[in-house]
């Protein structure tokens, strides 16, 4: 069962060790270069992820036989699903790969994957030119994209986390998610663009290719900065330890099982809340409020923006009040804002839409940011890459890539709009059941000399007051 020692609250009360001191000028300036080229990456990989959720109503009209919009929409997040079953086996498998031979190198890898796989989409004959095989190379091309994002997020996260000053990691973390959230908008923002400056015909014959070829050039931005970072430094403490063995995945199942179950059960809702907010929200707009495309994305635009300023805020927040306790303001804020949320967003109204975003962004915010952090606080150093990703990627695999797909069904099966909200209310409670479980962490050292500072601080003597005393 899970080695909750490592991530419980540390006992060193006022004591600071010198990893835990603030920034010094040098380290200030390497950590500036971490969160760029790793948000810049972060960046990347979610943009091209995030492109095929806004274009599924145009993907599904040129990869599926026509003839049932409602099941060619089906097929498509069906396709979107089956990605994500790669993700679990991409996350195990960078992840061993991330504890062994080091973080950068992993996310080379991973975005460099990411990037290629998406501009292949941008240039796939459609069903009309090949017929069954054009779903096939999409389903094969997101399969490789799923199978490098499970080593791409978590991967990101300690990345950054382990160069980050021990009581501001949730500061520093919360700037992946702004990265996550940014991509979205911006692959937003871009597919308006094409949408108001092409004609739909232009648009239906060409345009929608733009977004995804746009991968190539920026996927090679994102691997020559992270080709030229340093290894992260409890990585390369690690490494100077001749006495650590690699652990295996079934170790690391065995010895941190009760904290891979309560995270995942967390990140369940990190991951459902995510994609309703920011692939299927679109759709529903357009599906259940009857709005246009424009407005659909204009609102979607406006609430991610929103979510990008909001992640520092609850950065800072997490840092202050604890894990846990963000943890259970976060579930209890998607479990109250779902259904107004929902309900606003289907009213076919750009402000009003906006808004209900908006509201659901606010859970999201939270569950992401808090996520991000969690994945390296809860795991030691050598099982951090691994243990992260494979419960990130289990969870996302469960209930983030079927998002769209279960809300799609279950408005479907019930004719009822607002369906979804049920679903995602059940999931908050389950998050915030296992989200609770969790050990308190956000004081925790992410570098393991220093978590053993921690344990057992330094002795001493003050021979003024002839006693021994911790410092």
């Amino acid at each position: 069962m899970s080695n909750n020692n490592y991530a419980g609250s540390s006992n060193s009360g006022n004591h600071r060790s010198p990893l835990s001191q603030p920034l010094s000028p040098g380290r200030r300036k390497a950590m500036r270069q971490v969160i760029i080229a790793s948000t810049i990456g972060n960046f990347v990989e979610w943009f091209d992820f995030a492109i095929y959720g806004f274009l599924a109503l145009i993907i599904a009209q040129h990869f599926f036989p026509q003839g049932e919009p409602a099941l060619a929409l089906l097929q498509t997040f069906a396709v979107f699903a089956i990605s994500f079953a790669l993700r679990p086996l991409g996350g195990i498998f960078f992840g061993r790969l991330g504890d062994r031979i080091g973080r950068k190198r992993v996310l080379a890898i991973t975005i460099l994957m990411m990037a290629g796989a998406t501009a292949v989409i941008g240039i796939l004959p459609t069903y009309d030119t090949i017929g069954f095989i054009a779903p096939l190379l999409l389903a094969l091309a997101r399969c490789i994209q799923g199978f490098s994002a499970g080593g791409e997020y978590a991967g990101a996260c300690t990345y950054v986390l382990e160069h980050a000053p021990t009581r501001q990691k949730a500061r520093y973390g919360s700037l992946i998610p702004v990265s996550t959230f940014m991509a979205f908008a911006s692959a937003a923002g871009l597919t308006l663009v094409l949408g108001t400056t092409l004609s739909d015909e232009t648009m239906q014959s060409w345009g929608w290719r733009v977004p995804f070829l746009i991968a190539a050039p920026l996927g090679l931005i994102g691997l020559y900065m992270r080709l030229h970072l340093e290894e992260s430094p409890a990585f390369k403490a690690l490494q100077k330890a001749p006495e650590t063995e690699h652990a295996t995945v079934k170790e690391t199942v065995q010895v941190h099982g009760r904290t891979i179950v309560c995270l995942s059960a967390f990140i369940s809702a990190t991951a459902l809340s995510f994609y309703m907010f920011t692939t299927y929200l679109v759709t529903y707009m357009q599906v259940a409020g009857n709005a246009t495309r424009t407005t659909a994305l204009l609102a979607s635009l406006g609430a991610l923006v929103f979510s990008g300023l909001l992640c520092p805020v609850v950065g800072r927040l997490s840092d202050r009040i604890g894990r846990r306790n963000t943890i259970k303001t976060a579930c209890i804020s998607l479990i109250v804002a779902v259904f107004p949320a929902y309900y606003l967003a289907g009213s076919g109204e750009l402000w009003p839409a906006m808004l209900g975003a908006s509201m659901l962004a606010v859970g999201a915010v939270m569950c992401g940011v808090v996520t991000a952090v969690l994945l390296a606080e809860q795991f030691p150093t050598r099982v951090r890459y691994t243990g992260s990703a494979l419960c990130y990627n289990v969870a996302y695999t469960i209930f983030g890539g079927t998002a769209p797909l279960v809300a799609t069904w279950l408005i479907s099966l019930t004719g009822y709009s607002l369906a979804p909200a049920f679903y995602l209310i059940a999931i908050a409670v389950l998050a915030l059941i296992g989200g609770s479980r969790l050990p308190e962490s956000a004081h925790r050292a992410l570098d393991d000399r220093e978590a053993a500072w921690q344990d057992h601080p330094p002795v001493t003597h003050h021979k003024a007051k002839g006693r021994a005393v911790t410092s």
